[in-house]
């Protein structure tokens, strides 16, 4: 099937590899011509394991190639996805602009042939009949009255580093749409996906595929995304109330994990969520509700508990350490989560900024942000190149990001080059027992800090 997918920034491009690998015909749009050229050279321009080998195979095999030109792709697509970024807003909403500039681009390039224009971007509730008309829009001003389309919304459930997996094989494929044709011929495109013969397991059962009208489909991913940082949220409390009476998180987590009513998955304590989904996908429902004259008063609290969880961890370093003006602390990562470059909306990003107004130096390290490189976000932070790099001099070390290389280092090495060898696990990831006998002072969330041995302390105290 021919396909054309506009908008390559995480969603778009990550769809459109796949969906070439899957055997359909892929013409990815964007106006951004520098980062056309680069994927037209075989480069991603994004981070993800794994997308560029199967981003060349699939252009290698003549199934996935890329334009500025929106024109050549509304021709080109059968089905046409909008993949374009959808911005929190300061007041909480989504920003739409770039989805109704697609929308009437498309108007104005159909000339006929009837197309499936899909919203894969998260849009608000109700954005599947604004599609619509504003494609109607675009066929109205070059003085013609095409309708041969069908509107349907098909919301993304990616996790950034495990995209290609989950696109691949999905918990489920949501179709949402008054037409029986569109829908018909979505479950067509995604066959090869549903049936799994992309997977590694052909004893697989099917992709279930959930068939809704369009609200319900929009309401899906921003209830999913709501819901599962709510769980966070609510762990994160609860490991802040075993702080104060001494019991451990973890072991809580895996008490009320095995609860098939609840299930381990997003229990693990920390630092709290962030990067680009579950903030703003809480923040449009939270503001879809009070358009409607609804609080949310629960999302609201899990909004708070993570604003306030990120700060936590400057709270325990003020524990340990006292006063932090003039201290020099590490972070061990700076990403919202392993597997990704992103920093949008990172913890860390909080952290820092408190961290400088308390006075403290910060060094950073972190596998995929190298020394040569200087986000905005970081300008006032030492990126380092390796972990020893980052635990000379440090006052204590803080785990943001639980990446696998971090987990696996031998921080006995890090303890030895440390004045004040203590470290702070924002992701409760690491071994206490094993990080004391590498001669750290443990500090958890919501678990109790280990201190080292008496005497192997007075020893280290008279070294430095």
């Amino acid at each position: 099937m021919n396909i054309c997918v506009i908008g390559t920034g995480y969603v778009g491009l990550v769809t459109g590899v796949c969906l070439a690998v899957t055997g359909h015909s892929v013409l990815c749009i964007d106006n951004n011509a520098a980062k056309v050229k680069l994927m037209q050279s075989g480069q991603s321009p994004i981070y993800e394991p794994g997308l560029d080998e199967l981003m060349q195979s699939a252009m290698q095999s003549g199934q996935l190639s890329f334009s500025t030109d929106l024109a050549a792709g509304v021709d080109h697509g059968k089905v046409i996805f909008i993949a374009v970024g959808t911005p929190a807003l300061p007041t909480g909403e989504s920003d739409t602009r770039a989805v109704e500039v697609v929308a009437r681009g498309i108007g104005n390039h159909l000339n006929g042939g009837y197309k499936v224009i899909v919203n894969k971007s998260t849009v608000p509730i109700g954005s599947g009949d604004w599609v619509k008309q504003l494609v109607l829009d675009g066929v109205a001003e070059r003085g013609q009255s095409i309708t041969g389309f069908d509107v349907v919304s098909n919301p993304e459930f990616l996790r950034e580093g495990s995209a290609i997996y989950d696109t691949l094989n999905p918990d489920r494929i949501v179709l949402g749409g008054n037409s029986d044709t569109a829908i018909q011929q979505m479950q067509d495109l995604y066959l090869p996906i549903i049936q799994r013969h992309c997977a590694e397991d052909p004893n697989l059962p099917p992709v279930p595929v959930v068939v809704t009208d369009l609200a319900s489909a929009e309401m899906i991913k921003y209830a999913a995304n709501s819901f599962l940082a709510t769980k966070i949220s609510f762990i994160n409390e609860v490991a802040n109330i075993c702080d104060r009476v001494g019991a451990d998180v973890t072991q809580v987590a895996t008490g009320i994990g095995l609860d098939s009513r609840i299930g381990p998955k997003f229990l693990q304590a920390g630092i709290g969520w962030g990067g680009s989904c579950f903030p703003k996908d809480v923040a449009a429902l939270i503001h879809t509700a009070a358009d409607y004259g609804y609080d949310a008063p629960l999302l609201k609290a899990a909004v708070t508990t993570n604003r306030n969880q990120r700060l936590l961890v400057v709270e325990k370093l003020q524990q340990v350490l006292k006063i932090l003006k003039g201290k020099t602390i590490g972070l061990l990562g700076l990403t919202f989560k392993p597997n990704t470059d992103d920093l949008r909306d990172a913890p860390a990003i909080n952290m820092i900024a408190q961290l400088h107004r308390l006075g403290a130096r910060v060094k950073a390290y972190d596998p995929l942000l190298c020394s040569g490189a200087h986000p905005a976000d970081l300008e006032h932070v030492e990126l380092v190149s390796g972990p020893v790099s980052l635990a000379m001099g440090c006052d204590a070390l803080v785990l943001v990001t639980d990446w696998q290389e971090i987990l696996s280092l031998d921080f006995g090495s890090l303890a030895a080059v440390m004045p004040t060898p203590i470290l702070v696990d924002g992701r409760n990831a690491l071994d206490p027992k094993t990080l004391v006998q590498a001669g750290f002072q443990y500090v958890g969330m919501g678990r109790p800090t280990l201190a080292l041995p008496r005497v192997q302390s007075e020893r280290q105290l008279q070294t430095a």
